[in-house]
């Protein structure tokens, strides 16, 4: 059970968690206006990690027949056999009950949001059998992270008050849309071969890298506008002008006709520019 429950995490590559968890932490820091409690840090932490292991564990699920059939996802753990679908099936459901829990100790509109994020974590999964923007449905699911701390905090969501977790909502979206565009060149010609649709499979890779670009442009007007609205200091900006210069090398990794660094665009890259902006808001309040 021990062994499996390892082959399940590194299933859904539980150590990217790095990824959304800083994100999460942002909405949470921002609602607080600084460090919250104990208790929300707690229960929002938690719930980040079950929501993540919950939606990455229904896409390899529902995604199994292709991950069965495409060489770079060949050999992960359920599409090589290494791992029991019911071992899955039940991690599926554990994960599914501590979202329900950590919902329940937030707050009365975490809880009653609770039906709607099991639907959208399931439901991005099949986005990509119809639609090539299937990237940005993969961005509005990570964009929820900070939306959920924000509620978590505050259990508000819907005046006024609530534009930042808004914001970050667009900017989660538009950034990791770009992300997963720039990943999703990897599997263009599998793509196209099974019907499958993304902005390299329908575009080329070229367009792909292209909207990239203006997605990730986008997500750093939204992060200057934040920083305005807050507003955060200057360590803020100090960190954003970091974010700024990573995203630039980001993409400088990347070219048409070589595809071959993004996994380290897409894996290490990444988890440095979420990383830098959690720290960036959380000094922008603790050091005026």
């Amino acid at each position: 059970m021990l062994r499996q429950a390892r082959t399940f995490l590194e299933m859904i590559k539980f150590e990217h968690t790095v990824f959304a968890l800083p994100f999460a932490y942002v909405g949470m820091v921002l609602a607080a206006k600084g460090w919250p409690s104990g208790y929300q840090f707690l229960w929002i932490t938690v719930a980040m990690i079950a929501a993540r292991t919950f939606g990455m564990g229904a896409n390899r699920l529902i995604d199994l027949r292709f991950d069965r059939l495409n060489p770079r996802t060949q050999d992960w753990p359920l599409s090589a056999g290494r791992l029991s679908a019911w071992v899955a099936w039940v991690a599926l459901g554990l994960s599914a009950a501590v979202l329900a829990g950590a919902a329940w100790r937030l707050g009365s509109l975490p809880l009653r949001l609770l039906p709607a994020a099991y639907i959208i974590l399931i439901a991005y999964s099949f986005t990509k059998r119809f639609t090539w923007l299937s990237h940005f449905a993969l961005g509005f699911v990570d964009g929820l992270a900070p939306v959920g701390a924000w509620v978590g905090v505050r259990n508000s969501l819907f005046t006024a008050a609530d534009l930042p977790a808004w914001i970050l909502l667009l900017t989660v979206t538009l950034w990791m849309g770009g992300v997963d565009a720039i990943y999703g060149c990897a599997d263009y010609a599998f793509d196209r071969q099974q019907g499958l649709h993304s902005l390299a499979a329908r575009y080329g890779v070229a367009v792909a890298l292209r909207v990239s670009d203006l997605s990730h442009a986008l997500a750093v007007v939204l992060l200057l506008v934040l920083g305005l609205w807050m507003p955060l200091g200057w360590i803020y900006w100090l960190g954003l002008l970091a974010v700024i210069a990573l995203l630039f090398y980001e993409h400088s990794l990347i070219h048409p006709s070589d595809l071959s660094r993004i996994n380290l665009a897409f894996f290490n890259v990444n988890g440095y520019i979420s990383l830098t902006l959690f720290v960036a808001v959380l000094a922008g309040y603790l050091i005026r």
